[in-house]
């Protein structure tokens, strides 16, 4: 007699590896606590958070457990208590920042904890984290910084020409 594993175990060990895959290469992971959120409420945290590249997973704790239990996210089960969600991004301040300003806006919601390549963070960790600049607002400004010596030297590489123009435009009206 073969035993088999009951379909409910089947479904578990299914969502176990669909939360793994998910988090796995993530930068940071932030376990948030939302009760109460009502389904408007979720949707538009599902949708700042999206906007910002951040995914967020709500499952039963004791599934996380089993998720992070060996990882090197194994600490955060110490944040597992209550209705909980993890919102985890490639980019460290996407998620900080999403996770913090929703929970400005809504006081249903607030950011427990999280961990940051091994590094535990307490909530006033993730806030400053928050107030960094994402790694898009740091592209943008690198981008802006390489092109401006370039708008430079091709204004000043084309000012003696304007120069010359401007002194033949006036010896012109001069004359005439």
């Amino acid at each position: 007699m073969t035993t088999h594993s009951s379909p409910n175990r089947q479904e578990k060990e299914k969502l176990i590896s669909e939360i793994d895959d998910e988090i796995k290469d993530s930068q940071i992971i932030l376990v948030t606590q939302q009760a109460g959120l009502n389904a408007s409420e979720t949707r538009e945290l599902r949708v700042a958070m999206r906007k910002e590249g951040v995914g967020l997973k709500v499952a039963k704790n004791k599934l996380v457990k089993h998720v992070i239990e060996k990882g090197p996210f194994a600490a955060l089960e110490k944040f597992l208590r209550g209705p909980t969600a993890l919102a985890y991004s490639k980019d460290p301040v996407a998620a900080a920042k999403a996770s913090v300003a929703f929970a400005k806006k809504n006081d249903k919601f607030k950011v427990v904890g999280g961990i940051m390549n091994g590094e535990m963070l307490d909530e006033a960790k993730i806030k400053v984290l928050a107030s960094l600049p994402g790694l898009n607002d740091l592209r943008a400004k690198i981008v802006g910084l390489l092109q401006a010596p370039a708008t430079k030297i091709a204004r000043v590489l084309q000012e003696p020409g304007a120069q010359v123009a401007r002194v033949l435009a006036a010896r012109g009206r001069q004359e005439a």
